[in-house]
Order: structure tokens, then C-alpha cells, then sequence
């Protein structure tokens, strides 16, 4: 199992949730996050002074999937995602050990 972590625009909220609810997708987890990667922000005035504002708006997806779709829904995140600007986000793929639902106690696949 492996544990994907998308963090994307905050526009493309919608189109990526629904695509990956038409990949299905079982589950996922959506964060409002704040973070900055080689835009490093942007400047504005505010009352006449210059502000750096280096934390910018991103939502976060959480998947835990199978091995064999990591690549189907990098792919889909990729296409759906892109705008092909900076700031479109990254993607972190980590090996999830272990997984259990709480309610039923079951492990594994089974749980996801």
C-alpha cells in the first residue's frame, strides 16, 4: 500500500475531487494548507507599505491506495491538475505499512 499526498491549487478542488470519485477512488482526506515552493510568494502594499506574502493558499488530497494504482492516479492527478504554471504543487508518494478501519477491526487491503 502507499500513502499519496497531492498538493494542488485551490481551484482544482473540485475537478480533482471528482475525478478521482470517477477513478474510484475509495477514500481520500481534503486539507485547506498554506506553504510556499519556488514562487516564494508574491508583494503587496498594504496601507502604503510592502508586504511579502510567502505563505500561499494550497489543498492537500491524502490517498491510501493500492500499489498497482499509484501510477493510474499520479497520472490522473497530473492531468487534472496541471495548469502548467508555476505553483501547480507536487506529489508525494510514502509505503504505508499497515492500515485498520477502527469500527470493524479489519487490516490491510481490506480496510482501505
Amino acid at each position: 500500500m502507499k500513502k499519496i499526498s497531492a498538493i494542488v491549487r485551490p481551484e482544482k478542488l473540485e475537478p480533482l475531487k471528482d475525478a478521482l470519485f470517477a477513478a474510484k477512488v475509495t477514500g481520500m482526506t481534503v486539507s485547506q494548507v498554506q506553504g510556499c515552493g519556488n514562487q516564494h510568494g508574491w508583494k503587496e502594499f498594504y496601507r502604503g507599505t510592502e508586504v511579502l506574502l510567502n505563505m500561499i493558499p494550497k489543498v492537500k488530497f491524502e490517498l491510501v491506495v493500492d500499489d498497482a494504482r499509484v501510477d493510474e492516479l499520479v497520472d490522473l492527478i497530473c492531468a487534472t491538475a496541471s495548469t502548467g504554471q508555476v505553483g501547480d504543487g507536487k506529489i508525494f508518494i510514502f509505503p504505508v505499512e499497515e492500515v485498520v478501519r477502527i469500527r470493524t477491526g479489519e487490516r490491510g487491503g481490506a480496510a482501505i
